[in-house]
């Protein structure tokens, strides 16, 4: 049985606004190519999606990390859940239909972790009791808008681990309780 793991870069505040949190330090990119490197896959609402869809095409800025994550990102099976989408890109599914019944299949076929990206995907797979584990990673930064890791109420949790990932961004671990 797959795990499903809700994890994602946020300001101290609480906020996920990529664009204003930038790219992350060398160390916790290199620490993301390793993480991604052990999924076996990645579960992304339709927004999150599109903005990871960056990694799909080689730039010339790009740096030796970026390269690495990239084809990383690249090898792992995505699944997106969309009912606006026509279709995916390389390495994607689409889940359009019986989205609740779609997930708990995933849940039940697959082994190993499996990534989910997308604060409103995550609140309807925890809403469901489909999310095993939270990944919270703070960034020194303090945004004071955007978007939140939680939406709406934030569910019952049981705090498990952190880890000093690079210099500083911290992550903290949670479970349902």
């Amino acid at each position: 049985m797959a795990k499903f793991v809700f994890g994602l870069m946020q300001s101290l505040d609480g906020y996920v606004d990529h664009q204003e949190l930038g790219p992350p330090a060398p160390l916790v990119a290199r620490y993301f190519v390793e993480h991604v490197r052990n999924l076996a896959g990645m579960l992304y609402g339709r927004r999150m999606y599109e903005i990871m869809r960056y990694w799909d095409e080689d730039l010339p800025d790009w740096d030796a990390d970026d390269r690495n994550f990239a084809a990383v990102w690249r090898s792992k099976p995505k699944w997106v859940v969309s009912r606006s989408l026509a279709s995916v890109g390389p390495n994607a599914t689409l889940v359009a239909d019986d989205i609740e019944a779609a997930i708990r299949g995933l849940k039940a076929r697959l082994a190993g972790e499996i990534d989910v990206a997308g604060p409103d995907l995550a609140r309807s797979l925890s809403d469901l009791g489909l999310i095993d584990e939270y990944q919270l990673y703070f960034r020194p930064v303090v945004l004071g808008r955007g978007k939140p890791f939680f939406m709406g109420p934030r569910p019952p949790l049981r705090f498990v681990a952190s880890d000093l990932i690079g210099e500083d961004v911290i992550r903290l671990t949670y479970v349902p309780a």
